[in-house]
């Protein structure tokens, strides 16, 4: 089971702060590509990530227990 946290849009989009699902063994862009079909979330490949605390690149793999942040861009004024 890994942690995904939710920020932002994708927190308000999916109306959750924090999802547990069974995807290890998952990379990052899987993950990406998972939330986009599970929530309808729109295009995720500008939103940060990190795994376990430490910024993560689409093609890093996941591992059970960890947790992932998607964090998107925030517009501010």
């Amino acid at each position: 089971m890994i942690k995904i946290l939710l920020f932002a849009r994708l927190q308000e989009v999916i109306g959750k702060d924090q999802v547990e699902v069974e995807k290890a063994g998952s990379t990052v862009s899987h993950l990406k590509e998972w939330l986009q079909e599970e929530y309808a979330v729109g295009p995720l490949e500008n939103t940060m990530t990190a795994i376990n605390e430490q910024y993560a690149y689409d093609d890093e793999v996941v591992q059970e227990g960890d947790t992932i942040a998607f964090i998107p861009p925030v517009s501010g004024g």
